[in-house]
């Protein structure tokens, strides 16, 4: 990581951003809490979620841009099926309440998280099986968009198999 005073200045100001972006993904959460599968509410926690991975990617910031763009590429499809509720809801708010941590502990310095992936990996892959989607699509997304996976491999494995290779793992 690049810690040029400019380096510096560019992820101070997108921790400021991402702090924006991710109040407003957690009023989105309220919204789709009151009132399911609102198309305004996920299409707004769809784009704000976006713009921050994207923002994360451009600097570097790979645990960050990871979660979040798992994050956005779960929540995508779950919002166009109008398939955001219950169960599925109450993990998006873990995985917000993770990155709310990951921005908290990003050091603006070196805009390195010293954090362990374990939790990471185990609230997206909770999150995939509350949307009944597959967890290797994780580590699909993660090589398309080059951001360094921290998942399970599991390509074709079911979430269940994907799950218990985690668990295995630790």
């Amino acid at each position: 990581m690049d810690s040029t005073p400019l380096h510096n200045a560019a992820v101070a100001a997108f921790l400021q951003d991402a702090q924006v972006l991710l109040a407003r993904s957690q009023e989105c959460l309220q919204h789709l809490e009151l009132i399911t599968n609102d198309p305004d509410a996920c299409h707004s926690l769809n784009a704000a979620l976006d713009t921050l991975a994207r923002r994360a990617i451009a600097l570097g910031l790979h645990e960050v841009a990871h979660h979040t763009l798992a994050l956005q590429r779960l929540i995508a499809p779950a919002c166009a099926q109008q398939h955001l509720h219950g169960d599925s809801l109450s993990a998006l708010a873990a995985c917000l309440t993770l990155l709310d941590w990951q921005l908290e502990l990003l050091d603006p310095q070196t805009g390195r998280l010293d954090m362990d992936t374990e939790e990471q990996r185990h609230l997206l892959t909770e999150l995939a099986i509350t949307l009944g989607q597959p967890a290797s699509q994780l580590c699909a997304d993660c090589q398309e968009s080059g951001v360094s996976c921290a998942h399970p491999h599991a390509q074709g494995a079911s979430v269940e198999q994907s799950h218990a290779a985690a668990d295995r793992q630790h």
